[in-house]
Order: C-alpha cells, then sequence, then structure tokens
C-alpha cells in the first residue's frame, strides 16, 4: 500500500546488491511511495549484483562510485543532483564489509589491514559521504540521512568480529556530524539497528543461521525482516519524523531490550 509519503523527494541509495538486501527493498519503497533516487555501489559490486534489474524497476540510474574515494563522492553528489533536478531529501547508506570475516581471521588474530579497509568501507564511508553533502550543500532542510548498523556495536557478538567496532564508530559518527548537518542545515542523521536479516553480506558471518533463529526466539515481535527495515527507512525519510535526529533507532521485535525470553529457556531446560 503506497501514501505518497515520497512524493516530490530525492535522494541517493548505497548498497542494493541484489533483492535479499535492504537496500534493495528500500529502493522498492521509496519508488512505491513517490520518491525518485540515484542508486549506487562500488564498481566491483554493481559487476557481482543485479543492480541495472533494480534501477530498470524503479525507473532510476545508477552512478558507480567507490564509497571511501573523495573524488568517486562528489562526481556521485554532482551527477545525482543533477539528474533528480535540484538537492537530495534522503541518503540511505547501507553499506559493510569485513576483510578479516571474510578470510576467516579471528577477533583475536586480525590482520590490520584488513581491518583498515574494513573500517573505511563500513564506517568513515559514512563520514566521508556526509562530509561532500554537507560542503556542496547538497541536501535540502528537513531532509534525512541514514545509515544501517547492529547490535553488536554495543554488545558482544564474538563471531561479528571487527564489523562490531566498525558499527560503533559508525553510529558516533552519525550523532558527531548529524549535530552539524542539523545545526547548519537542518538535516536530519539517524542510524537503524536491524535484527540479523538474511542477506547476502549477512550470511558470510560465521553461525549466523544459527543466530537468526536465536534472536528471532529471544524477540517478542520477532526478527524484523528486510522490508521491515525498508518501511522505517521510508518513515524516516518521510515528513512524519522531521525532528527526529542523533538516534540509534531499533527495528528488532524487541530484541534490543530483552534479558531471556521463555522459547530460549525452553531450549536449554525444556517444557516443564
Amino acid at each position: 500500500m503506497s501514501y505518497n509519503l515520497l512524493k516530490g523527494k530525492r535522494g541517493i541509495i548505497f548498497g542494493a546488491l541484489d533483492e535479499n538486501s535492504i537496500a534493495w527493498k528500500t529502493a522498492e519503497r521509496v519508488h512505491e511511495e513517490g520518491g525518485k533516487f540515484v542508486l549506487t555501489n562500488a564498481p566491483i559490486a554493481l559487476r557481482m549484483g543485479q543492480i541495472k534489474e533494480l534501477a530498470e524497476k524503479t525507473n532510476s540510474e545508477v552512478i558507480p562510485a567507490d564509497a571511501t574515494s573523495i573524488d568517486d563522492l562528489e562526481n556521485l553528489v554532482t551527477k545525482a543532483t543533477e539528474i533528480l533536478g535540484g538537492k537530495l531529501d534522503f541518503v540511505l547508506h547501507s553499506i559493510g564489509m569485513s576483510v578479516n570475516v571474510r578470510k576467516g581471521n579471528h577477533y583475536t588474530s586480525q590482520n590490520y589491514d584488513f581491518t583498515h579497509k574494513g573500517w573505511d568501507i563500513s564506517a568513515v564511508s559514512f563520514h566521508k559521504t556526509m562530509q561532500v553533502l554537507y560542503q556542496k550543500d547538497a541536501m535540502n532542510e528537513w531532509g534525512s540521512i541514514i545509515a544501517l548498523t547492529y547490535m553488536a556495536s554495543q554488545r558482544v557478538f564474538p563471531d561479528y568480529n571487527d564489523m562490531a567496532d566498525n558499527k560503533a564508530y559508525l553510529e558516533s559518527i552519525a550523532r558527531s556530524f548529524g549535530y552539524f548537518f542539523g545545526r547548519d542545515k537542518k538535516v536530519r542523521v539517524n542510524t537503524i539497528s536491524q535484527s540479523p536479516t538474511p542477506t547476502t553480506a549477512g550470511q558470510g558471518v560465521k553461525g549466523f543461521d544459527g543466530f537468526i533463529s536465536y534472536a528471532d526466539k529471544m524477540s517478542p515481535l520477532g526478527n524484523a525482516t528486510a522490508l521491515d527495515c525498508a518501511n522505517y527507512t521510508v518513515a524516516m525519510f518521510s515528513d512524519l519524523t522531521k525532528r527526529v535526529t542523533l538516534q540509534n533507532l531499533y527495528n528488532d521485535g524487541g530484541f534490543s531490550n530483552m534479558g531471556v525470553s521463555d522459547a530460549v529457556m525452553e531450549a536449554f531446560v525444556g517444557k516443564e
């Protein structure tokens, strides 16, 4: 169902790889709600993914960009405003990658070149994106910038590895840059902490399937889906949330406030 919440709004969506990705679902929902956007991802991800299919479906253009490159980001923002016909109203940062996880390096035995690369891609790219948007004055007043994060930024999930550190840094960037963006440009900056979601990237984490099941049993409402996250992001892009900023917003079925649940206890002690 569409309410035209984003009619007349325009933006950039980072990180749509395939139909399992949250960014892909968000692009579909933004399109349904009347928003216009350009899609972007790193050139290698564009070759691996199916983003052209999404672009055709949503009548949008694709601009390749390495989110760790200031030159690429400046080109992206310049072209996006030209294509869309003006300043931007929303940006979704849905980027994350750990080379250490991909290479099977334990948290206690990191390759620090890999650590730095993952940090740059997963967290610093968010600062770089906002710095370019800020310096180019590319956002409309009351615009909305969202980055996706995960609870491992604040609690221990051993196999999440250095991505936990990256997400903690990402959330701090949102608060710190969000202050200046709000004060100077009247732009909102928030992060959405999502349930574990079976995306292509998420499935690379060791034991991910088991953890999805655990989180679902811990959460009173069950895990939030990629579509749930897309709907929440649409709400955050809309004018209905124009004074929500500097927040880490949980979209996790209640997981973040749980200690233990009956379903989890039954797995250990059985039904009495």
